[in-house]
């Protein structure tokens, strides 16, 4: 299937030039009086390289066909990190850069969807946003609930995060997986 290059989004697979690429990131420009243009970085699925084209906003890429699965996250061993299929029960291993920023959203037993295309794992969809637990943050300054000013907070899978000053250990805060931003407190 042919799209246009302005259809193109984060995580999709396209094909150029026989060559299967995973979009990392776009941005469409449309720069004064001069033709639109779609500036993207993709990583190559069969060496991992990531590259940078830039194609005019008529220019169309394939999109190839594209299977999800529902995989559970188990365990890390080193540098590869160990899923089972749902329906299964088949154990992969994924390498770091098809997992990508999505591991610091995945926990022990967390469901995600692995994209394959021709039998091989492309990327990992995490939800748009996680439920983590607060483990250490700096005590609350007495009067601080109405500044705007954050404080670090570490969570139960290590990230670090800028929450807002009322938020304390143990408490469990909504984290968005796309920014890595705070969004609000889960009661």
């Amino acid at each position: 299937m042919m799209i246009k290059a302005t259809d193109i989004r984060r995580g999709m697979v396209i094909t150029i030039e026989g060559t299967n690429y995973v979009v990392v990131d776009f941005a469409h420009h449309t720069p004064g009086n001069l033709r639109a243009k779609v500036q993207t970085k993709l990583r190559n699925m069969n060496t991992g390289t990531l590259i940078d084209k830039r194609l005019r906003s008529v220019d169309e890429v394939e999109v190839p066909y594209v299977e999800t699965k529902e995989y559970e996250y188990l365990y890390s061993s080193g540098d590869e990190h160990v899923f089972m299929d749902t329906e299964t029960f088949d154990q992969l291993s994924f390498p770091p850069e098809v997992l990508g920023t999505a591991m610091h959203y995945i926990l022990p037993n967390h469901k995600v969807q692995v994209m394959f295309v021709d039998n091989k794992p492309v990327s990992v969809d995490v939800p748009a946003s996680i439920d983590l637990t607060v483990v250490d943050t700096p005590p609350s300054i007495k009067g601080a609930t109405a500044t705007n000013q954050y404080k670090e907070a570490t969570l139960e899978n290590g990230l670090k995060v800028q929450v807002p000053p009322f938020i304390g250990p143990g408490e469990k805060v909504r984290i968005d997986t796309r920014t890595g931003e705070y969004i609000e407190r889960v009661k």
